[in-house]
């Protein structure tokens, strides 16, 4: 009987707040619609991967050919040299994950909320601008014959050089790039952590003597710990993913043995030269890795007690 009340009890007061939260999920539903057509539909689309499609036959109608797309993909240089780029710069746009930390604690010293507020606009700005904009910024600005780097360093007695057409320096601006666009806004996040921070914490360790870097490493990074970790695993799911905007505008055919990765890879091959089969074996390769990574990630996490699930 005890058993049957306690069951009817827990029906009663999930039914109440289901009730109570209809305003909520009737607001999410836009978001769950969106993200079941964008994210979960086109996984039919990994199917290509095992046919040989053609546009008369359709998805459905094309033949089978099992592995061979895979084989093609892991048996030919370009495949591997691809995948190899895109493991590389990857692991190197890793470079970046600080400096939204380090923006992000700055700015939570500024005590002057005019400059507080002006610093951020100037920081979040670049976010909102398309890659083709800061694309064209960046080759302006590095151009062997009249961007401003080389202007300056002409003028200060060296020679031009060519930043865009060298393998290591076209990594370093295209790693500039990414960073000058999105540290400052990723740094939101870790700006929102902060202020769950107690207060009383910087003011018990102000009267023991710490100074502003002090504190923050010994207060304000310890508090942001646990979000620092999750960005962490999210940024490792992401590890051969590296955005097509962001390379497309900014490779060229002298750097292409460097910057040719799997999204280029596949709007090339799948999109304008019609064949999909191993853009599509290659896209959930890199699917299947980045969710090997997060898996492994948030296993190394949880021996920490930092585990995203």
């Amino acid at each position: 009987m005890d058993k049957s009340v306690r069951t009817r009890d827990t029906r009663k007061r999930g039914s109440k707040y289901l009730k109570q939260n209809i305003p909520l999920y009737i607001m999410l539903t836009p978001a769950i619609i969106c993200f079941l057509l964008f994210k979960y539909a086109p996984m039919g689309g990994i199917v290509l991967a095992f046919k040989d499609y053609n546009f008369w036959d359709g998805i459905w109608g094309s033949p089978w050919v099992g592995l061979k797309h895979f084989d093609y993909l892991f048996n030919n240089p370009l495949g591997w040299k691809i995948i190899r780029n895109t493991f590389m710069l990857s692991l190197l746009s890793f470079i970046g994950f600080p400096f939204p930390i380090l923006v992000a604690l700055l700015l939570n010293e500024v005590r002057k909320m005019w400059f507080k507020k002006i610093v951020q606009t100037l920081l979040y700005l670049p976010h909102f601008l398309s890659w083709v904009i800061v694309g064209g910024i960046f080759i302006t600005l590095f151009s062997q014959d009249s961007g401003m780097v080389n202007d300056i360093l002409e003028k200060l007695g060296g020679e031009r050089y060519a930043f865009l057409y060298q393998p290591f320096s076209w990594i370093a601006v295209f790693l500039s790039a990414g960073i000058w666009k999105e540290a400052g806004f990723s740094a939101i996040i870790y700006l929102a952590a902060l202020t769950t921070i107690d207060p009383s914490l910087y003011e018990s360790t102000a009267m023991d003597g710490a100074g502003k870097w002090r504190q923050m490493w010994h207060v304000s990074l310890p508090g942001i710990r646990p979000t620092i970790i999750l960005m962490l695993i999210l940024g490792v799911g992401r590890v051969m993913e590296v955005g097509f905007d962001h390379i497309y505008v900014m490779q060229n055919r002298v750097v292409a043995d460097i910057s040719e990765v799997i999204s280029t890879y596949t709007f090339k091959t799948g999109i304008q030269g019609g064949e999909f089969g191993v853009p599509a074996a290659m896209g959930l390769f890199e699917s299947l890795v980045g969710f090997t990574l997060v898996l492994t990630a948030n296993r190394i996490a949880r021996k920490f007690n930092q585990s995203l699930w």
